[in-house]
């Protein structure tokens, strides 16, 4: 009986340490609620009509796009990779989209999603087999896709402009439609947001990302398939710029090859704000998806307080350089949490 006594309180110190990992991680995504909430009072306080109702559609809208591509963003950097195609994978399908409105104007929504959404999970699928099965670091591999993706974009647009006369009311009506003073194109990143949140958090093939992330060696030596889960993360990836691309002809209606251009290092930047360690192995898409609003909500107030647009570039990088800050910090730590108990069970 006293020997299974004194096993007992190993395991309970390891629930404690995770435990208290994960509080320290939500209060950094508190915090950056916290500067969102505070962002915006002030600018309400300068601007009372910063809020009005056009002015919550406007805002909404603007970080539509951004949360989609940050959300799988961020399941790839948990995995210690980055895709820095999306972007391009955006435009790619945006135009697409129209393509396919020209060619059959009575094609269904539905169609047109999926339709973007396949595009987007090939684009994906190329990365993907490059990373995990021909073994090139993702951060060359994507980088390359980004131009070749790109490249072929201009090539089929060959100089073309799709219009919002060219697209169906029932797809502009979509840009623009709300539901209970929601914007339409809005709820679909809510529902990325949470059907990734909860795959993340509820599947274990999901904790297996983190798990990867943290260390691929050890991972791959536990039996975690680790380049079929990495392959996955950026199919995902590719399939939500897809859907992005569509959302983003949606909204816009005016298309052409340089949709999305350059809008991939924002992306990173979202998730690297929002608390998603850029060595992979913690963070979490809510996280990725309030820094996506904080960037967006900077780019939108910065303007109405009359401050210099190079200023809100500073301010972005000046965040960037706070969140990896303050993640090494957290890291420093836990590890030194994680020693002392070590110690003191010694």
């Amino acid at each position: 009986m006293s020997t299974a006594t004194k096993a007992a309180p190993p395991p309970t110190r390891a629930r404690g340490d995770v435990r208290g990992a994960r509080r320290l991680f939500v209060v950094r995504e508190l915090g950056i609620a916290l500067a969102l909430v505070l962002l915006i009072a002030v600018t309400t306080v300068y601007n009372p009509r910063f809020l009005n109702a056009q002015s919550r559609k406007d805002l909404m809208l603007g970080a539509t796009i951004l949360v989609v591509l940050a959300v799988g963003q961020a399941i790839v950097v948990i995995t210690r990779n980055v895709d820095l195609s999306v972007g391009s994978v955006l435009g790619l399908s945006a135009f697409a989209t129209g393509k396919l409105f020209l060619a059959m104007p009575d094609t269904p929504i539905v169609l047109a999603l999926l339709a973007g959404i396949g595009l987007g999970v090939l684009c994906g699928v190329v990365n993907g087999a490059l990373i995990a099965i021909a073994r090139v670091p993702a951060l060359v591999v994507t980088l390359g896709t980004l131009y070749v993706f790109r490249g072929i974009d201009y090539s089929w647009a060959a100089g073309q402009q799709i219009n919002a006369a060219d697209m169906p009311s029932g797809f502009k009506r979509m840009g623009t439609q709300t539901l209970l003073g929601v914007p339409v194109l809005a709820l679909f990143a809510v529902a990325v947001l949470l059907i990734a949140g909860f795959y993340m958090r509820s599947y274990r093939s999901g904790r297996q990302l983190y798990a990867i992330g943290s260390d691929p060696a050890a991972a791959r030596l536990s039996g975690i398939p680790v380049g079929w889960r990495v392959f996955t993360a950026m199919t995902v990836s590719g399939g939500l710029a897809g859907l992005a691309g569509v959302l983003y002809a949606a909204r816009f209606g005016t298309l052409d090859a340089a949709a999305g251009n350059g809008i991939e290092l924002q992306v990173v930047a979202a998730v690297v704000v929002g608390g998603v360690a850029i060595f992979g192995g913690s963070g979490s898409v809510y996280g990725a998806a309030l820094g996506a609003l904080l960037l967006s909500m900077i780019g939108s107030a910065l303007p109405v307080l009359r401050i210099d647009p190079f200023w809100q570039q500073a301010v972005v990088g000046a965040l960037i350089l706070a969140a990896i800050g303050l993640d090494r910090a957290l890291t420093a730590r836990i590890a030194a949490r994680l020693r002392g108990r070590r110690a003191r069970g010694a």
